[in-house]
């Protein structure tokens, strides 16, 4: 039998895709097996999301991570050190007991959810089974249909334009491959017509273009053109999702627009997005409304919700409790799924498992400080989430986790299945009953 008891835990100090520190933790089980995992860091947050311990002070604009590495070693590594990594559950009960803050803010969510994932690794490791297959046992999995930003706005390029993401999504492809070449495609013409009006300037956070447009209708134009030119029927072979962000320019219910300095209310502003989504071929569109702007997202969700997949971020954070309250509310269609916004495998597969039970698509999605880390290709493969969401397609902490997914479906050869267009979820059916959390 083998020995699943956690012997040893190490933190250290690395480096995340924008050149800032973050912690990476080391764990070994008794039977040897050892897991790695790095914390990846937003840039624009849920106010209800678990938040990282940053160091303060001058060195590296205070987001030094010292003080959460000392937390690993010090305090996190000696409490779960022989728990049995087998029961992630008690692992990771045992972290936040030991934090004793609803947000992680004393040990540092970046300390906890590093942990947590190296547990998980480990676990696998144990088996000697990828850590996809470990997590889906015997149960059916599906490739997931890839979001993959084109051009970056929002807090990932200056604001330069509102709107954070400008995205594509394949459904029309018959494989994760087949999507990936697509985008790629896509891409390298949305460079080329940058290039041509003399606006490439170049990527932003998560790899996409770095724009300088005049509004962000002009962005919606650029990117039909790019998929027109590189030979795909907009709406039908490829469409456009939006990471609208709305929490980022949105005060006390006002919306207010840096492209045109102008102001608009909820319905005003539902407005000028449903006019976006009855003139491009927009299937997806994440946090519309401010995090606080619950009747905004209903009402949005009630007008557009057969017409395109509405997703909760900063809106939900991760958390099964809000998804439950989401769903019954009829706020939206999908969640997105990010382990470091929950603060531990466990409540982040629980949010994941409160989706589905209530008829909500799932999207596992990256940070915009990422890392060499493909933690959670694993999990959008072996959870099943249908959907998966990583930044754009250029950057080696992004190709990383598009790579891996592509090792992935390589693997299950002819057993592949690819979720495509089935990935995505509109508005639940009249019979679709929510599930008590």
């Amino acid at each position: 039998m083998i020995d699943t008891t956690i012997a040893s835990v190490l933190g250290r100090r690395v480096w995340d895709s924008r050149g800032r520190p973050t912690v990476e933790v080391d764990v070994q089980l008794c039977c040897g097996a050892r897991g790695r995992a790095i914390a990846p860091a937003g840039a624009s947050m849920g106010s209800g999301e678990a938040v990282d311990l940053r160091d303060g002070g001058h060195a590296f604009g205070g987001l030094d991570v010292r003080r959460a590495v000392a937390a690993v070693n010090e305090e996190v590594g000696p409490r779960i050190s022989g728990l049995d990594a087998d029961n992630q559950e008690e692992v990771d009960r045992a972290m936040t007991t030991l934090d004793g803050t609803p947000n992680r803010s004393r040990l540092g969510g970046n300390a906890i959810v590093a942990t947590s994932m190296a547990v998980l690794q480990a676990r696998a490791a144990a088996d000697k089974t990828p850590l996809w297959k470990f997590l889906a046992q015997e149960s059916d999995i599906r490739m997931p249909l890839p979001e993959i930003q084109i051009f970056g706005g929002g807090a990932h390029a200056a604001r330069r334009v509102d709107i954070q993401d400008f995205m594509i999504m394949c459904p029309g492809a018959s494989s994760f491959a087949e999507a990936l070449d697509w985008t790629a495609e896509v891409y390298r013409h949305a460079g080329l017509l940058m290039k041509e009006r003399g606006s490439l300037q170049g990527v932003a956070d998560e790899g996409g273009y770095w724009p300088a447009f005049r509004s962000n209708e002009e962005v919606l134009e650029s990117l039909v053109v790019s998929i027109e030119r590189a030979g795909f029927k907009p709406g039908v072979d490829i469409g456009i999702s939006l990471d609208v962000a709305a929490s980022e320019f949105e005060e006390n219910s006002v919306y207010t627009l840096a492209l045109g300095n102008k102001q608009y209310d909820t319905d005003e502003w539902i407005a000028i997005l449903g006019n976006w989504l009855d003139n491009y071929p927009i299937l997806s569109v994440e946090d519309p409304l401010g995090e606080n702007d619950t009747k905004g997202f209903q009402t949005f969700t009630r007008l557009y919700g057969s017409k395109c997949q509405i997703i909760g971020d900063d809106y939900l954070v991760t958390n099964a409790a809000r998804v439950v309250k989401a769903a019954k509310d009829k706020a939206l269609t999908a969640v997105l799924i990010k382990p470091n916004q929950a603060g531990t495998i466990t409540e982040t597969r629980e949010a994941l498992e409160a989706a589905k039970a209530n008829g909500l698509g799932a999207i596992v999605s990256a940070r915009s400080g990422e890392s060499e880390d493909v933690i959670i290709a694993h999990l959008a493969t072996g959870w099943d989430a249908g959907q998966f969401k990583v930044g754009s397609f250029s950057r080696s902490e992004r190709m990383a986790k598009w790579n891996e997914v592509l090792r992935i479906e390589e693997s299950l050869g002819s057993r592949a299945k690819f979720a495509g267009r089935d990935g995505l979820v509109f508005t639940p059916s009249p019979d679709s009953q929510p599930v008590e959390d």
